[in-house]
């Protein structure tokens, strides 16, 4: 099963920006932190850039962030960055003459929506500043 690492990305991107924005902020040096190629990085910061939460400026290399920290919400990350499948997944191919198998589909979905309209409530109450702050103190507490 392959999973997707372009939020969790996302949000190191925003989260680099504040944490080094007077430092090297290439997407070179922030492709380094993530540990990828640095066109993710430039593509990511497209999807951001698109999205209007970060600014670029074409031929430097000093993105910013277009609002405060605290006003950046993990749910905008998500939706800026075209996560458009479902966070759970269902096995489509069941066997429809099986009690599970032809009613398991169904009933997951309804328990998954659910489940997933929770977690896109949370993340729209989660900031990139409170990561930001959740990295620096756990940096400070080493």
């Amino acid at each position: 099963m392959k999973y997707s690492h372009k939020l969790s990305d996302a949000i190191h991107i925003l989260a680099y920006l504040i944490i080094y924005k007077d430092a090297d902020l290439s997407s070179k040096a922030i492709a380094s932190s993530i540990e990828a190629n640095a066109s993710v990085v430039r593509n990511l910061m497209s999807d951001l850039r698109k999205a209007g939460l970060i600014r670029t400026q074409a031929g430097t290399a000093a993105p910013t962030l277009s609002f405060a920290p605290n006003q950046i919400t993990l749910l905008q990350v998500y939706q800026a960055i075209h996560m458009d499948h479902n966070l759970l997944h269902i096995d489509p191919k069941t066997n429809p003459q099986c009690i599970v198998g032809g009613n398991i589909q169904d009933t997951l979905n309804k328990y998954y929506t659910d489940i997933e309209e929770s977690a896109f409530h949370r993340m729209n109450e989660i900031t990139i500043q409170d990561i930001t702050n959740d990295i620096l103190t756990r940096q400070n507490a080493k």
